[in-house]
């Protein structure tokens, strides 16, 4: 159990020495722990890199059973000593998704239950749905490609060329602002634009929203986004229209998953959650 909780505890943290924080042990005891538990198992578990510590193949597998093992843990512990475990729920929204206002929903949640603790992961589409698929997440919210797989309730995304609201772009290489790879917008961004003939090129990569919000307001280039989310943002933003010979984009689709089986208050908040993309959505088709 303390050799899950250290490895746990380093992907978590993205590094040795946070991890030593966490679990009050030394960087150098928590680097014994996880060489431990790689001799145990066979199988380097971390990598460094320049981003930090990153699971490899096989860490990212056992990191969902040493999650469900450690709460298991915990629960057992709590059982015996006659204290309620706290129920936890683990939520993934997307990181460009209107989250001011759906923090909002969820803290009015919280509120509502002060036995439940929470448990939020923001990010790109793809790192949510891969946590949701290794369950490590009972409910998801993804952009992901229409139709593809089961839902909870769908809601279809029109994607637009966006750019700061007096910027001139460059209409011989595109610049693009976009997420880092494996970002569906930025995925149909390049094809468009190479179905269309246009030469492009990366102007400006970023993890966050708010750094994709200021390269654009700067002058940094144009990105994809979706009108469900964009028309909290527009005053700042100018759309580009196909008469500027701006290719068309395919839809997407905003999707919301849940696990299965699930409990009662993942079910509540699930339900609140579709209720907030219902709103979403028609203000943004009203706007």
């Amino acid at each position: 159990m303390d050799l899950l909780k250290a490895f746990v505890s380093v992907v978590d943290a993205g590094g040795f020495t946070r991890a030593g924080e966490r679990v009050h042990r030394t960087q150098s005891t928590v680097s014994q722990q996880i060489r431990r538990l790689e001799d145990q198992l066979g199988h380097q578990l971390l990598v460094r890199d320049a981003r930090g510590v990153t699971p490899t193949a096989e860490g990212e597998r056992l990191l969902g059973y040493a999650r469900r093992i450690l709460a298991l843990g915990a629960e057992a512990k709590a059982a015996l000593s006659g204290a309620a475990p706290a129920l936890v729920v683990r939520l993934g929204i997307p990181d460009d998704f209107a989250l001011a206002a759906l923090t909002q929903v969820i803290a009015d949640f919280a509120r509502a239950r002060p036995g439940v603790r929470l448990a939020v992961e923001c990010g790109l589409s793809c790192d949510i749905a891969a946590a949701f698929a290794r369950g490590d997440l009972d409910i998801a919210l993804v952009k992901r490609e229409p139709s593809s797989g089961p839902a909870l309730a769908v809601w279809p995304e029109r994607l637009v060329w966006v750019t700061g609201r007096d910027v001139v772009v460059d209409p011989d290489t595109v610049p693009l602002v976009a997420f880092r790879q494996g970002c569906l917008y930025r995925n149909r961004a390049v094809h468009a634009l190479e179905k269309a003939g246009r030469a492009w090129r990366i102007a400006y990569e970023c993890p966050s929203l708010i750094g994709i919000d200021a390269a654009l307001a700067g002058g940094l280039g144009v990105a994809v986004l979706s009108t469900l989310s964009l028309y909290r943002r527009e005053p700042s933003l100018r759309v580009l229209s196909a008469a500027e010979l701006w290719p068309q984009i395919p839809p997407t689709e905003l999707a919301l998953r849940i696990a299965d089986p699930a409990c009662a208050a993942t079910r509540d908040l699930a339900a609140l959650v579709a209720g907030f993309c219902d709103r979403e959505a028609a203000c943004a088709a009203a706007a």
